[in-house]
């Protein structure tokens, strides 16, 4: 059964309202939401995306997908089975829920791992790298994790997934994403309590260091509550967009390539085999000797300044 794939109606839907909230900021005094250059990179980042994309996709999501799927689930006796000895999945309603829930689940665990592993994060950071946080921002994608997402969801296609559900529900996980980066909407009562909201996403793209790696999840907030990485917007506390090592730059290749520079950097730092790795693979922020902190270093610090002096507002460390 041939899908199309929901994001070839999304562009002109994403360009549309990209320039509709920017009309909107600009004439409702809100000048300070989107900066003309800034946007201008966004936009490069994102049309980049959108013709890389078709053709990798190609290559390492449907050729993938195909494979696994064909792979673990041949066709017995006239009937599609998969490995594990049940009849592989169809296309019932509930299937297709069933597919969502997986795709929410896996872009969960795919999205942490971007901000827990440092040569990932390298990838996603292109995506968090502005300090404005508007629609344009949400087309700021990095054009490496093309090469790498689709190994996240192959687990899906081998237990009997179709593959082309799979790439409609990965479709349908991508237009979510994109409205969310917008701070026009409010916090929404009772529709905060299941799904991941606009108000959420704000904390997920903030640099506040108690906001720091919040929020990872897809349209479903969920599995942030279920392992422990979820965080309401505090209303009282100033919001501040983007990554404190930020590019500086609104060169697409500095955006691309910048905190692969800096691995690269911090790996001559020491002749250890073991740190080297580390500064690849471990958590971003990782030293070997303390020069710079992680996530988790920067929030037990934060936690123990406030205790020792709860009068103070501390920002994030530097």
């Amino acid at each position: 059964m041939d899908f199309t794939n929901p994001l070839v109606y999304g562009v002109p839907v994403f360009i549309a309202f990209i320039l509709f909230e920017l009309t909107y900021s600009k004439t409702h005094g809100d000048d300070h939401l989107y900066h003309w250059k800034d946007l201008a990179a966004s936009g490069f980042m994102g049309v980049g995306s959108a013709l890389l994309g078709p053709l990798f996709k190609v290559i390492f999501a449907i050729v993938l997908f195909e494979s696994v799927y064909e792979l673990c689930n041949p066709i017995v006796d006239g009937v599609r089975r998969n490995f594990l000895g049940y009849e592989s999945f169809g296309y019932a309603w509930y299937i297709w829920i069933l597919c969502q829930l997986a795709d929410d689940f896996t872009y969960y665990w795919f999205h942490r791992a971007n901000h827990e592993i440092r040569v990932l994060w390298a990838a996603h950071i292109v995506h968090h790298s502005s300090d404005n946080y508007n629609l344009g921002t949400a087309v700021r994608n990095g054009w490496f994790t093309i090469l790498y997402k689709p190994l996240f969801y192959m687990w899906m296609t081998a237990i009997g997934f179709p593959p082309e559900m799979v790439v409609v529900c990965l479709g349908i996980e991508a237009l979510w994403q994109f409205q969310l980066h917008s701070v026009y909407v409010p916090k929404m009562g009772f529709i905060e309590k299941i799904f991941n909201t606009h108000t959420m996403h704000q904390v997920h793209h903030a640099q506040n260091v108690e906001y720091l790696d919040k929020n990872h999840g897809g349209f479903l907030n969920i599995f942030d509550k279920m392992f422990g990485t979820w965080k309401e917007l505090d209303d009282d506390v100033d919001v501040k967009y983007g990554v404190i090592h930020s590019p500086d730059s609104y060169n697409p290749v500095v955006i691309l390539t910048h905190e692969f520079k800096d691995i690269w950097n911090d790996i001559k730092k020491s002749k250890k085999l073991s740190h080297k790795l580390m500064y690849i693979f471990g958590p971003p922020g990782w030293s070997h000797d303390g020069s710079t902190l992680t996530v988790k270093q920067q929030q037990k610090l934060h936690q123990d300044q406030k205790q020792q002096h709860p009068e103070l507002v501390y920002s994030r460390p530097n």
